[in-house]
């Protein structure tokens, strides 16, 4: 591996990195203010026009793990590279479309470009200073976080003042500054596996497994819970997502490897990702509605989409100034520290959510608490991560724990839309979701944050390497941090 890059050289490299990171984040959320109005602009049902949203997170989530495998494999600025092309090809396809397969489609190449996060976390390791690389590991990380604090009200305002073309021409030259920016300041750092072969079928059992197991999650409350589709996709993502660890387990050079990841470190970080997410989306899910429900309902707060943008904005700032600190936090106590510190502050956050949900102001000082909580846990479980494996498999550990962020994130969707569906209240002749079943969802997400505190209290310290152990991981300062 090449020597870690003079300051000067690798700020520029952070700086591409999150900005990388964080339009990514704000292609997500792209369409969020156009949800009502899809079905008219693209020409089709309400239930057509939701797979633009759902396309995107299906592919990410077969793409992600695949990236990140083949950034170890090929060198991750090629990968970067790569995973530019299609966020730029996937965001003209949908400025030009006007029906709802084209948008599909370009929506669904928006997601195969979401591998560029946990490809430039890994990179960090490669090309940032020791005593720069916690800092560098949090912001990057909280990127996702930031983009999508700050891109709501940015869509919102592109969409409500110019066309809704106006959104994806302006990703579009994005993703093309990405490409540049990678192009020109992102060092060429040689592949850190020589010689394995990619593990194509575990990448297809992979993502067959993860598509019927998000699309139960993410289209069971549309389809039924209970009905056959959604019943017969679980029980097949069971099926092949075992059939694939048992392939992985025995193939020479695998996707995932399950043995590092079965490690306790390793495993208990990737269940508490899955928590953390989970604890993240409920609020972004919970706080928009509250903000925008009518003032008639007694609890709603009537604001616009614009307006409800805006004061989640703040959030998004709070994670921004936040990662920086998170990492100096990991330099001092340990990455393991920060995640539980981060995690509390999350719910934190929601007992606050309890006693202000009655305000713009609360609900907007409820959004900063667990932004800032989030900031500190999005940058301490790649560092967890990246000081428990070898140098070989970087970039796809950290898209393993990409994953699983994404995982929660889906089911936290599920299940706060669940309850957010089904504790309602009626009132000249419409039926809506009452104040009870928003205060119940906030709940939820406290206490899901309450269990992942509880879980990454338990994960151990980091076991030092030493020159002869090849298959370990690398003494990083984060590893030093932590074992103490």
């Amino acid at each position: 591996m090449d020597a870690p890059q003079p300051n000067a050289r690798a700020s520029g490299v952070v700086a591409t990195l999150a900005f990388a990171g964080t339009v990514a984040a704000i292609m997500q959320t792209l369409v969020t203010p156009l949800i009502a109005e899809l079905p008219q602009i693209l020409h089709t049902t309400p239930a057509n026009s939701a797979w633009v949203i759902t396309v995107t997170l299906l592919v990410a989530a077969v793409c992600v793990p695949v990236s990140g495998r083949l950034g170890d494999l090929v060198g991750k600025r090629r990968m970067l590279l790569a995973c530019s092309v299609p966020l730029m090809v996937g965001s003209v396809v949908c400025a030009l479309s006007s029906s709802v397969v084209p948008m599909i489609v370009g929506r669904g190449l928006q997601g195969m470009g979401m591998g560029i996060v946990p490809l430039g976390i890994a990179l960090l390791r490669d090309v940032v200073p020791a005593e720069k690389l916690s800092s560098s590991i949090a912001l990057v990380s909280a990127s996702m976080g930031i983009g999508g604090g700050l891109g709501l009200p940015i869509a919102a305002a592109v969409a409500q003042y110019t066309n809704w073309r106006v959104l994806f021409w302006g990703s579009a030259v994005l993703a093309v500054a990405i490409g540049t920016l990678i192009w020109f300041l992102v060092p060429d750092v040689p592949a850190s596996v020589k010689g394995q072969r990619f593990d194509a079928l575990g990448a297809l059992g992979l993502g067959a497994g993860l598509v019927c197991l998000l699309l139960g999650v993410s289209k069971g409350a549309d389809w039924g819970w209970g009905s056959a589709t959604t019943l017969g996709l679980f029980v097949a993502a069971v099926v092949i997502l075992i059939a694939w660890a048992a392939w992985e387990l025995r193939a020479k050079d695998p996707l995932v490897d399950l043995r590092t990841t079965a490690r306790p470190r390793v495993l208990l970080t990737n269940i508490a990702s899955i928590f953390v997410g989970f604890g993240m989306y409920a609020s972004m899910l919970i706080i928009p509605q509250l903000l925008q429900f009518p003032e008639a309902t007694g609890y709603g707060l009537g604001q616009s989409m614009l307006a409800a943008g805006l004061w989640m904005a703040p959030g998004g700032i709070m994670m921004m100034i936040v990662s920086p600190l998170g990492g100096k936090l990991t330099d001092a106590r340990g990455p393991k520290f920060t995640l539980v510190c981060g995690v509390l502050v999350v719910a934190l956050g929601y007992g606050v959510s309890l006693v202000l949900m009655g305000s713009a102001w609360g609900l907007m000082l409820t959004l900063m608490v667990t932004s800032s909580g989030i900031g500190l846990a999005y940058g301490a479980m790649p560092a967890l991560i990246m000081s428990s494996v070898p140098l070989s498999e970087t970039a796809a550990a950290n898209g393993f724990n990409t994953l699983m962020r994404s995982l929660g994130t889906s089911i936290g969707s599920a299940v706060v839309g669940v309850i957010l569906a089904h504790m309602t209240t009626s009132a000249a002749g419409y039926t809506f979701t009452s104040e009870g079943g928003f205060r119940t969802g906030l709940i939820v997400g406290g206490c899901v944050a309450l269990v992942a505190a509880a879980i990454a209290a338990v994960i151990p310290a980091a076991r030092a390497a030493t020159d002869g152990d090849k298959a370990g991981p690398a003494a990083t300062p984060e590893t030093a941090a932590a074992a103490r």
